[in-house]
């Protein structure tokens, strides 16, 4: 399966707001959320931004050919002590996980975006801890802190 990573372009901001609700969906079994009366989730407050902050945010999909398997929100931040990486969502659905594409993925973004990185999981979201645990352990051969802080595990390392 040739899966690529590719810039999200502003014209196709439509399809990542459609594949938002899939990501929020699988993501309510960690975190209190319901549909509102029209059967959708909120829109993500903050996705438009990753269109224009182009330095600071950088969105993604997930591809085969023309299909959609998932995307990527990294974000850039920018404190007064320092500056990193942060993995903001990373989703891909169902039917395509555990084929070794989010390894795949993970590395090419690291790849891309060299420097400081902090990836952070609800500590409720224990599949998400182990797969990040595991990618983050090969990536850096081991090379990184973990911290729990305000219910998030978090990982930092630098590539």
């Amino acid at each position: 399966m040739n899966v690529k990573l590719t810039k999200a372009a502003r014209e196709n901001i439509s399809v990542m707001e459609n594949l938002m609700q899939f990501y929020i969906y699988d993501f309510s079994e960690f975190v209190d959320l319901d549909v509102k009366e029209d059967g959708l989730f909120e829109p993500y407050a903050s996705l438009r931004e990753y269109w224009e902050k182009e330095n600071e945010r950088f969105p993604y999909f997930i591809k085969v050919g023309e299909r959609y398997l998932g995307f990527v929100l990294v974000r850039y931040i920018t404190l007064s002590d320092r500056n990193y990486f942060s993995m903001a969502e990373f989703f891909i659905m169902r039917k395509y996980r555990r084929k070794g594409i989010g390894r795949s993925i993970a590395e090419q973004v690291f790849n891309m975006h060299k420097g400081q990185w902090q990836i952070y999981q609800k500590e409720s979201n224990r599949p998400a801890q182990v797969f990040w645990r595991k990618i983050i352990t090969d990536y850096t051969k081991g090379q990184f802190k973990e911290r729990i802080e305000h219910g998030k595990r978090i990982q930092e390392f630098e590539i």
